[in-house]
């Protein structure tokens, strides 16, 4: 598929729906997995669409790409998901121009996330835009600005502490697991922080004994070994100090090489069955469109804690209600609050004027793609110039070889370039241009 080389930023949206509105089963109706991520790309140019992609995580859905209606975007992303277009529409937010490009540098440096400065985000980015361009839906404008949104957020984690501490989904969902089973502990690396800074210990009195458990006796089971598992299987053993997990994953070999390199275990999904019915902490972190953990999983099974990441959640829903079963998804993982939240917000100002600074240089970058077009014609035509003899005055400028004169005619085009973009007197630059080059 053919891109243009420049589109008109007007045209630019950022469209989709996020944690602020919606709650994590909404979210659920609208998620994206990577089989309709697929099946959207090969239908896009049926909605006149040819430069965008998509972003679907635990936190949000978005498209971001070109259209001429906002509508194309909308009805190509609620083509393969549950939710529909009416619904989509209510509580959808639609971002155009500069603010849609603001949003996404936004996203990026986790200040838009629901644990502020959550740096998963960006992989996730990486991902959703490495998938779009495989099928040729990343043009010359969104690859430059994929590049410019990855140099801000590479600064904003350089040169502010935005990321800095360990608090993440992830690592939220260890904190939760340690506060289930001990009570409030000091986080390793942290002041020990006030009881109003720590989430609210779990009421289960009769679901649970409160006395101190040695969390190192509680087999858990991680489903899904994709990114963010992999991000919690790590926090697990570096901040919980266990390896009494077991790894389960749909690619068999995914999972056995995270075992191997954290010396933990790995199970086939065959086994799925009987590894859910002797674990104690169940960790989800699957993408599937139905349920992987299911009632009969559950039921009369012992006492369990569930941690679901996924969106939709792959929990079921009777599953989740079960009288043995403590459900936490990522709305109640997101409300967890440290010392490093109220550092982190301190360095908002500071990536804020990052961005806005690249925002500038990419803008900068944009003006000037547009006057391409008359760059390339001058350049032909100081080339036809070089190659035929043309009189100029009184003297005649020859041809000394066919060789074009490469590194001169740059310099022109580049100082032309400059002069363009002060100001739009295009035909005075044009003869100017000329002049430079015989002179």
């Amino acid at each position: 598929m053919n891109t243009k080389d420049t589109q008109n930023i007007q045209n630019f949206w950022a469209i989709g729906i996020n944690y602020k509105k919606t709650d994590a089963s909404l979210r659920g109706m609208f998620a994206v997995n990577n089989e309709q991520y697929d099946q959207l790309l090969a239908v896009a140019p049926e909605y006149g669409l040819n430069e965008f992609f998509i972003l679907s995580t635990c936190n949000r859905t978005e498209i971001y790409g070109f259209a001429s209606s906002p509508k194309q975007l909308i009805s190509l992303i609620c083509s393969v998901t549950a939710g529909d277009e009416a619904t989509f529409n209510e509580i959808c937010y639609a971002k155009n121009n500069r603010s849609a490009i603001e949003h996404l540098f936004n996203v990026a440096a986790g200040l838009d996330s629901q644990i502020l400065g959550d740096y998963e985000i960006l992989g996730q980015i990486k991902i959703a835009v490495k998938n779009a361009k495989k099928q040729g839906f990343v043009g010359t404008f969104l690859e430059r600005l994929i590049n410019s949104v990855l140099q801000a957020s590479k600064a904003i984690k350089t040169h502010t502490a935005l990321s800095g501490g360990t608090v993440s989904v992830s690592f939220a969902a260890v904190q939760y697991i340690r506060e289930f089973f001990e009570g409030p502990t000091r986080t390793p690396g942290m002041k020990c922080p006030s009881s109003a800074h720590m989430m609210t210990t779990p009421t289960i009195e009769h679901y649970i004994a409160r006395e101190k458990v040695n969390i190192e006796d509680k087999k858990i089971v991680l489903l899904g070994t994709g990114k963010i598992g992999k991000s919690t299987c790590r926090n697990l053993v570096d901040y919980l100090n266990t390896h009494n997990i077991t790894l389960i994953n749909r690619t068999e070999e995914t999972a056995k090489e995270l075992a191997s390199e954290l010396g933990l275990n790995y199970a086939p999904i065959e086994r799925l069955e009987s590894e859910l019915a002797s674990a104690n902490i169940i960790l989800v972190s699957t993408s599937s469109s139905e349920p992987v953990v299911l009632a009969n999983h559950l039921e009369n099974k012992g006492r369990k804690l569930v941690i679901d990441f996924s969106i939709p959640c792959n929990t079921a829903q009777d599953a989740q209600k079960l009288p043995n079963v403590k459900f936490v998804d990522v709305d109640i993982l997101s409300k967890i609050k440290d010392e490093t939240l109220s550092q982190r917000k301190a360095e908002v100002p500071k990536a804020v004027a990052i961005i806005n600074t690249i925002i500038a240089e990419f803008t900068e970058w944009y003006e000037l793609r547009k006057h391409v077009p008359v760059l390339k014609t001058v350049k032909n035509k100081l080339k036809e110039i070089y190659i035929a003899p043309v009189l100029v005055g009184s003297c005649m400028f020859e041809a000394e070889s066919n060789i074009v004169n490469d590194d001169k005619i740059q310099k022109v085009i580049s100082s032309l370039a400059v002069k363009i973009r002060k100001n739009n007197t295009l035909g005075c630059h044009f003869i100017q241009a000329i002049n430079e080059y015989i002179a």
